[in-house]
């Protein structure tokens, strides 16, 4: 049995080319996905209107605050709200009307026109690990994350059919100034991928170092007319917008950059512990952060974000893939959709350490909720551990190969001739099989997804290749993947006046690590 197992294995032939074929390296990227399903609503109409109207009441009663900055505060005084310190009163009805000029889609250009996404309607764009300081791989184990790691990242998201977006912060290059680092992080996503990315928010300055540089890619006049980035304006939940992120947000803003106005919520700490509670506070952050968007450029592209998760109530700890947190997702997106505006939601969230079997549960169910929810724009979609301190190598390709899975569910179920498979039934009649009908034959390679990390093998063969398990596995999906990287061909001239630009402003001012 063994040796015929070994003979099998060994054939040359047509099997021996279909198998060089699945494994050989190739650089595909798939299309963002497309809805052809059905969106799982969880609030009926009455919950939705009672939400609504308290998020309107808060906004009204309670208020915002905008802090250190006296500019928003201005503007929120010219558009009719009350202002009283830094405390800003927005009437009913005035935030929901202001957020009526920011538009229902985004296209987000890619310096390959091939890889420019939609953002908005029935699609879904997949963006990779976001802000964490700790890499982990299997080899090095947990450590601070460096530029060599951000790189790596970056070529991962690239070679990864299923990943639509490059992201941002894959991980914080802790050995880079951190006044400097986010023009090597920009560098690397516009030289090393061709996918849409990410620009920076941790201070306004770098905010324009952003625009400035894509304007050296695309063209000032291109930028100025086109979304090129996306970049992630979080709220300090409870209702507070700090001067950083907004600033951040007016850059973008004025320079027509589409920005994730998104509550950053562990439930039970930043916002009330119930669900109708949660969404409340979410809806009245929200509807106040984008309004302000087009108080700043009326037409703003703008997306609806919503990062909510619970909490451990023993140990104080985030608790990621919970009912409630997909309960949370689905209500935030039927409140998005009524909005007429693109929603942010989901990631392979989880608080597991390793890139195991917790892992795979909670990044499971954000990952279903997300497509089943409604999310166009999902940050986060691999490479997440530990509650979001670390990126991990293997699980960010364990992660993006699961992506596929999203994309053949929102293809539906396709119901045509071919589909119906009546010749194969014919053909084949009682007690024969399908192995060898002209129908299988005609569809075998496209008929089914299937997995390039994880292990289908016999048992014996499993053994014989060292009993892998999927860290193993997708460990060695990383160096191969790494080992095969090609360079994304970029104009000699633009990468030269890219670098001569980070160079200039790099020596014009001394490192700092706060």
């Amino acid at each position: 049995m063994a040796e015929a197992a070994t003979r099998r294995r060994g054939r040359s032939g047509g099997g021996a080319a279909r198998r060089a074929e699945r494994t050989g390296l190739k650089i595909e990227a798939a299309k963002y996905i497309e809805r052809n399903i059905p969106l799982y609503e969880i609030l009926n109409e009455e919950a939705l209107e009672i939400i609504e109207s308290n998020a309107e009441g808060i906004l009204q009663e309670v208020g915002v605050n905008f802090v250190n900055n006296p500019a928003a505060l201005q503007r929120w005084r010219d558009a009719g709200a009350d202002v009283e310190g830094e405390r800003v009163r927005i009437p009913r009805g005035l935030a929901r009307q202001l957020c009526k000029t920011a538009p229902s889609t985004i296209t987000q250009h890619a310096r390959n026109p091939e890889r420019t996404v939609e953002i908005g309607g029935n699609t879904l764009v997949c963006a990779p690990v976001y802000g964490p300081p700790f890499v982990r791989d299997a080899a090095g184990g947990r450590r601070y994350a460096t530029m060599d790691d951000f790189q790596k990242f970056v070529k991962l998201g690239y070679m990864s059919k299923w990943l639509h977006h490059s992201g941002g912060t894959v991980c914080e290059p802790t050995d880079v100034a951190v006044n400097k680092r986010h023009l090597d992080m920009l560098l690397a996503h516009m030289t090393l991928s061709d996918k849409p990315f990410m620009g920076s928010v941790t201070e306004p300055s770098r905010a324009q170092d952003s625009v400035d540089m894509c304007e050296i890619l695309f063209g000032k006049e291109f930028v100025q007319n086109n979304a090129v980035m996306t970049s992630l304006i979080n709220i300090n939940s409870p209702l507070t917008f700090d001067d950083v992120m907004m600033g951040a947000l007016e850059v973008y803003a004025k320079n027509n950059q589409a920005c994730i106005v998104s509550p950053f919520i562990v439930g039970g700490a930043m916002a009330p512990v119930s669900v109708v509670g949660t969404l409340t506070q979410v809806l009245a952050e929200v509807l106040a952060g984008i309004a302000y968007s087009q108080l700043i450029r009326p037409g703003a592209p703008v997306i609806f974000g919503a990062f909510v998760t619970s909490i451990d109530m023993n140990s104080g700890a985030p608790t990621f893939g919970t009912p409630e947190a997909s309960q949370i997702l689905y209500g935030a997106g039927q409140l998005a959709r009524r909005l007429g505006l693109p929603f942010r939601s989901g990631g392979g969230l989880c608080g597991s350490k390793l890139p195991d079997a917790q892992a795979a549960y909670e990044t499971a169910h954000t990952h279903n909720a997300a497509l089943m929810g409604g999310v166009n724009f999902m940050l986060h979609s691999c490479g997440w551990l530990e509650g979001g301190l670390v990126s991990s190598f293997e699980k960010f390709v364990m992660d993006a190969d699961q992506l596929g899975v999203l994309h053949q569910m929102a293809r539906g179920v396709a119901h045509d001739e071919n589909a119906q498979a009546l010749d194969a039934i014919h053909e084949v009649g009682p007690g024969g099989h399908y192995l060898g009908c002209a129908h299988t034959q005609a569809n075998f390679k496209d008929a089914f997804w299937r997995s390039e990390v994880l292990d289908y093998k016999p048992f014996e063969t499993w053994a014989d290749e060292g009993a892998r398990d999927t860290q193993m596995l997708a460990s060695t999906r990383v160096e191969r993947l790494l080992a095969g990287y090609q360079k994304p061909a970029i104009d000699p001239g633009i990468e030269e006046a890219l670098n001569a630009y980070v160079a200039e402003k790099k020596a014009s001012m001394p490192d700092a690590f706060v």
